[in-house]
């Protein structure tokens, strides 16, 4: 009586192992750049105020809230960022209801973040008081505008720029007069359910 030979399904085990760390590595290195990158942009906006909150919802004195992505305190005073992370060519303007995108063979539409952005400055001005309060719409280095940036809008290279440190004295003298306010507004907040920027 001959003896069945059984294929050793070593082979097999040893090729989906494997296969296995190959999609474990690839998964982890997109995973491991995605944190970098985010971490970097945080890092970046970050370093335009003295203190910042990230991905907080506030009150809009309605009972209803605005997720904001970043709220910073600085010299300027309380400034409110709104992150974009939209890839290609953008076309938009203060008028125009929708912005579109197009990134070569890909074209897609979003609402105008400017209204957006009103709302929620008038949202942290009800909470904060009379102190300086602005907004900005903060697109990555992946978008372009070739039409030139509609009003609100910063690339997040030119970011610091556009709010630049002052001298140390002056500094410390103004985060003191803006102190109470963000105070305010830090008791005022809460973490929003829709973070993305953590």
């Amino acid at each position: 009586m001959r003896q069945i030979l059984h294929q050793p399904f070593v082979p097999w085990v040893l090729l989906g192992l494997a296969a296995a760390l190959i999609v474990a590595a690839v998964w982890f290195v997109r995973w491991y750049r995605r944190r970098r990158a985010r971490k970097a942009l945080q890092a970046a906006i970050a370093g335009v105020g003295a203190e910042h909150l990230i991905d907080m919802s506030v009150p809009d004195g309605m009972g209803g809230s605005y997720h904001v992505d970043f709220l910073l305190l600085s010299v300027h005073g309380i400034l409110i960022i709104d992150v974009r992370q939209v890839q290609g060519n953008i076309f938009g303007s203060d008028q125009m209801a929708e912005w579109t995108v197009m990134d070569g063979p890909r074209r897609f539409t979003f609402v105008n973040p400017q209204s957006g952005l009103y709302d929620r400055i008038a949202a942290v001005k009800a909470i904060a008081g009379d102190i300086p309060i602005e907004g900005r719409v903060v697109f990555t280095s992946e978008g372009r505008f070739p039409k030139g940036l509609p009003k609100w809008t910063v690339m997040i290279d030119a970011l610091g720029a556009e709010f630049p440190p002052l001298e140390a004295d002056v500094q410390a003298a103004m985060l003191t007069h803006y102190r109470d306010g963000w105070e305010r507004l830090r008791s005022a907040v809460r973490p929003s359910s829709m973070a993305h920027m953590r």
